[in-house]
């Protein structure tokens, strides 16, 4: 008979298992209406680790939105959409996000982690390839497991080994090929005009993950694939980044969206978006289609541009960015970690990123530039970092 306190001690080795390898994490209690300047413990400090690139989260036009539409709609969907029906504040987003993407259609999930599972499980099986980049995002690998199909990973960014494995597997039923456009992680495109030509030449499907790109970067903010003349099968984006909300969501054919709301897991079995988040989503998309997008775009640039060249004097980067992302890979988990604290005893707050989120020996301080970021911020931060590592 197992003892009755064996799981907790099976608990806490694990958990000391964990501190042992400098890989334990904890929730950091963060307060404040700002994700740029946030109170950590009670201690006020700019965070360079939010995705909230162009500083929309605590935009006054997302909280009207929000409001309007729980007075008019009320606050929890209560059930899946099929069960429950589709809201207006559901079809208002897809809408707008259809137009502003310039796809036929478009289909909302309750997060960005659900619709990357729910999409690669709905359209790939036990008789199907994906070739999928090797630093693809958490969610996607999950999707790629869970669909039970072979699954093919082909270095980061090349393009020709992901063809060669399209094409080698030509006895599969339906092939996929998957890839982030804006690495979480490394912050780096790659590139999605041969892949494009690759997924083309070998009649596969193109699904290309844009979650860090979607209203940041790229004309008009419509992300990478649009910078880089590509229109892939699926695309897929994610609100709860530069729209300041909360969601995911998929754009592409008619039949795409239908085909996901019968058979995405993932959309089918949970509840909707509540209407206020899916409204305030709504407002960000329009922020982000207009003017207002525009200049914050503008400064996002700016801001990334001019902390590259910060870090650079110190030899702490390199290149122009492509994007908010910087890493700043320190190796070791106790080095990034010490980093991390060091940063915050000076006021910055950006957490160390260890395995498994990145390969061993690639820990990191992932640094996030936002349009909300003043020049100071990041000078200030160039120079801190800068003594620290050295």
């Amino acid at each position: 008979m197992k003892h009755p306190g064996s799981f907790a001690a099976m608990l806490e080795a694990e958990l000391a298992a964990l501190a042992a390898a400098d890989r334990r994490r904890a929730l950091p209690e963060a307060a404040g209406h700002s994700r740029v300047r946030v109170e950590i413990g009670g201690k006020p400090m700019v965070s360079l680790c939010s995705n909230d690139y162009l500083g929309l989260a605590s935009h006054p036009a997302l909280s009207a939105a929000a409001a309007e539409a729980a007075a008019r709609e009320g606050f929890g969907a209560s059930a899946s959409r099929l069960v429950a029906g589709d809201l207006p504040a559901h079809r208002a987003l897809e809408s707008a996000l259809a137009t502003f993407l310039d796809r036929p259609s478009a289909l909302v999930f309750p997060t960005g982690y659900q619709t990357n599972v729910g999409v690669l499980t709905a359209l790939a099986g036990r008789d199907d390839l994906i070739v999928s980049d090797e630093l693809n995002h958490a969610s996607l690998v999950d999707g790629c497991r869970l669909s039970r199909a072979r699954v093919a990973i082909y270095p980061h960014g090349d393009a020709r080994a992901a063809r060669r494995l399209l094409a080698a597997g030509c006895r599969f039923r339906r092939r996929l090929l998957v890839t982030e456009s804006l690495f979480s992680m490394d912050g780096d495109a790659p590139p999605l005009a041969p892949l494009a030509e690759a997924a083309a030449a070998t009649d596969s499907i193109l699904v290309v993950d844009e979650a860090h790109a979607f209203g940041a970067v790229g004309p008009g903010g419509r992300g990478l694939c649009a910078a880089a003349g590509v229109s892939p099968d699926v695309l897929i984006g994610t609100l709860g980044k530069a729209a300041g909300t909360a969601g995911g969501f998929v754009a592409g054919a008619p039949a795409l969206r239908d085909l996901l709301v019968n058979r995405a897991r993932t959309f089918v079995f949970t509840t909707a978006l509540p209407p206020p988040v899916a409204a305030a989503a709504t407002a960000a998309v329009g922020l982000i289609a207009g003017p207002e997008g525009e200049r914050r775009r503008g400064l996002l640039a700016e801001r990334s541009r001019g902390l590259v060249e910060a870090l650079a004097r110190d030899g702490l980067a390199r290149g122009q960015p492509v994007g908010p992302i910087l890493p700043i890979i320190l190796g070791t988990e106790a080095r990034a970690l010490a980093a991390a604290t060091g940063l915050r005893e000076r006021g910055f707050f950006v957490p160390a990123i260890r395995p498994p989120t990145v390969p061993p020996g690639s820990s990191r301080l992932r640094v996030t530039v936002s349009a909300a970021h003043a020049p100071e911020d990041l000078t200030r931060f160039a120079a801190a970092l800068a003594e620290i590592v050295r």
